[in-house]
């Protein structure tokens, strides 16, 4: 599924649906981030916000891009799904209250699925 540069798969890939808005929320706010919230008040959803306005944690890690915008997620997080890639989708609902995508009546989803094993090799060799 979303393999990077050497057959390293990606940690992290958005399906269309999310590329697109993506794209409609860039039009408007600029250069996006996003960050995999760990939970407390917006649950374990991916959150939108303008590029540097999320503070990135000395235990936050780039996971890849989505749309050319970068994705962190929580150091505990990334521990927890390290062996799955994540696949952010959109789906309709209200999402996280400081993410962007929230006034849009849409909301990102994570979805994931375990690397195989030849894909964990191939991540645990870099």
């Amino acid at each position: 599924m979303g393999a990077t540069q050497a057959g390293i798969p990606a940690r992290v890939l958005a399906t269309p649906a999310a590329l697109a808005l993506i794209d409609k929320l860039q039009a408007g706010h600029g250069r996006l981030m996003f960050h995999q919230s760990g939970g407390c008040c917006d649950g374990s959803a991916p959150m939108c916000y303008p590029a540097g306005e999320f503070i990135v944690g000395d235990y936050d890690r780039l996971l890849g891009e989505i749309g050319g915008m970068p994705f962190y997620i929580s150091g505990p997080q990334f521990e927890y799904w390290q062996h799955t890639q994540l696949i952010i989708d959109v789906v309709p609902g209200r999402g996280g209250m400081f993410s962007l995508e929230g006034p849009h009546g849409l909301r990102f989803l994570t979805r994931s699925r375990l690397f195989t094993d030849e894909e964990a090799a191939a991540l645990a060799a870099v």
